[in-house]
């Protein structure tokens, strides 16, 4: 089952980020024929590649936290059976996940795409909360039990206070 869960996670960003990628294309493409277009600049795109960058190290470093405290004995890559508390996972649940949330508008900014900023990025950012919600935790739940209840009262999904912020950018710490 979680093999077919983490497919299913890789085939709803490829969605979630190539469809954003069409359907925003095509909408600024018929925002332009009528007349209405907004470019964010040099700056924008400059943004955009900052976010991609940031999105970039705050992937792989919780990816690298997960890989070297949430996995013990012989289990396939990309699946831990151990609850990781350490590092960022110690003050926010889902760090990876506001990492990846940053993707969609580094690439609307990049894109110099008014429809994906105000439209399919925000969605984006909805239907990996919605997926937060609807698979991740009940999949932790389920694979950590109490442990994880306790740990969600602890621990928010998001933490924005500077020290959790600082330790997006820590490896493995």
């Amino acid at each position: 089952m979680k093999k077919a869960s983490t497919k299913f996670r890789w085939i709803m960003w490829a969605v979630l980020i190539g469809g954003g990628i069409v359907l925003s294309l095509l909408t600024d493409f018929y925002l332009r024929k009528s007349g209405f277009h907004v470019s964010f600049g040099i700056i924008g795109r400059a943004i955009g590649l900052i976010l991609i960058v940031l999105s970039m190290i705050i992937s792989r470093n919780t990816g690298k936290t997960l890989a070297k405290y949430g996995r013990k004995g012989n289990i396939p890559k990309l699946e831990t059976n151990v609850l990781v508390r350490n590092g960022v996972y110690s003050c926010m649940r889902h760090p990876m996940h506001f990492g990846l949330m940053l993707m969609p508008f580094g690439i609307a900014f990049l894109m110099n795409s008014f429809s994906y900023a105000c439209i399919y990025a925000p969605l984006t950012t909805i239907i990996i909360l919605i997926m937060i919600k609807t698979i991740e935790e009940k999949e932790a739940l389920a694979k950590f039990g109490s442990s994880y209840e306790k740990y969600m009262r602890e621990v928010p999904a998001f933490n924005f206070s500077p020290q959790c912020i600082k330790k997006l950018f820590q490896c493995c710490k």
